[in-house]
């Protein structure tokens, strides 16, 4: 073999997984596909110049670039939308339909908002670390984003009363986080990786580790989608994970949402239909992240990808 791999800092990377033969997954009330509705929330923990940031976020609604000198007060109102109002639509759909979700939560951001952690608390929803600010991993050198790491967990104890059990960086993990997931020792999965439809178990430095992968597919993010083609993508998505759980291989599927995007009234709609779509089919589970991680380690510890 010509083509060897580098050794590099970081995990392993594993192209192969399951394999062909896929592990039989028997999800809670036999559910062909569990659902997990995942709720970004981040407005507040963002760059900005009032936070002391060199320059300005962008993903939200404005076109353009401000240059970094000045400050941008109109990305900085569309974050606050979210925040204000966005946040409270998508939980009120959630409550008009019992669905329960999860916030991957930014702890600045909560920090911001004792509304909306104080709601979190009170709440049927679950939650994971979304970082101590939203904020790029990768730029960190290790000890610093250790601190980062543990003043996040710290923000989460003070604001909902308990720390979290999960972990997801930004876009990505730097070629540490997982390490220090795992050193930190109260962590039960990370999601930073989106490299399967099933939750599986890794090896960091000897200690098996599980991952439940997220998407950046079925997410409001990606691309120009308009509400109709958003909610499209995510029943097709469905019918066709629900059909491959039919013959006997369940999956389950994330669905990333944005406050200060599908917030906006004319895309909470599309979030309407898609959980209309799977309420209607029956043997969906819609499920917390953290009921899917647990569920997994009681259950599915047996299965090893290939």
């Amino acid at each position: 073999m010509r083509f060897i791999d580098r050794d590099f800092p970081g995990p392993k990377r594993d192209f192969v997984g399951y394999g062909r033969q896929l592990p039989q997954v028997h999800w809670p009330h036999d559910a062909k596909v569990a659902i997990n509705i995942v709720v970004n929330y981040e407005e507040g923990s963002e760059y900005s110049k009032p936070a002391g940031d060199d320059r300005n976020e962008g993903l939200g609604e404005i076109a353009y670039a401000m240059e970094s000198r000045y400050r941008d007060l109109s990305v900085e109102s569309t974050y606050e939308y979210g925040s204000r109002a966005g946040i409270w639509r998508l939980m009120r759909l959630c409550s008009e339909y019992d669905v329960h979700c999860t916030f991957f939560a930014c702890a600045v951001a909560l920090e911001r908002n004792p509304e909306v952690a104080a709601y979190l608390r009170a709440s049927p929803h679950d939650f994971i670390s979304h970082g101590w600010r939203w904020e790029e991993h990768w730029r960190l050198d290790r000890d610093t984003e250790r601190q980062h790491m543990q003043w996040a967990i710290e923000s989460f104890q003070q604001t909902l009363g308990k720390r979290p059990t999960g972990w997801y960086c930004r876009y990505g993990p730097s070629v540490n986080t997982r390490e220090l997931v795992v050193e930190e020792g109260g962590f039960l999965f990370d999601s930073d990786a989106y490299n399967d439809d099933l939750p599986y178990f890794t090896e960091v430095n000897g200690t098996r580790h599980l991952v439940v992968p997220y998407t950046l597919t079925y997410n409001d993010l990606q691309g120009d989608k308009s509400p109709d083609d958003f909610a499209d993508f995510c029943k097709r998505g469905i019918d066709e994970l629900w059909l491959e759980g039919d013959r006997g291989y369940p999956k389950m599927m994330s669905i990333g949402l944005h406050p200060r995007l599908i917030g906006q009234a004319g895309r909470a709609s599309a979030l309407r239909e898609i959980i209309e779509h799977g309420l209607g089919k029956g043997s969906v589970w819609f499920a917390r992240r953290n009921d899917i991680a647990r569920w997994w380690l009681d259950h599915h510890g047996e299965f090893e990808r290939a």
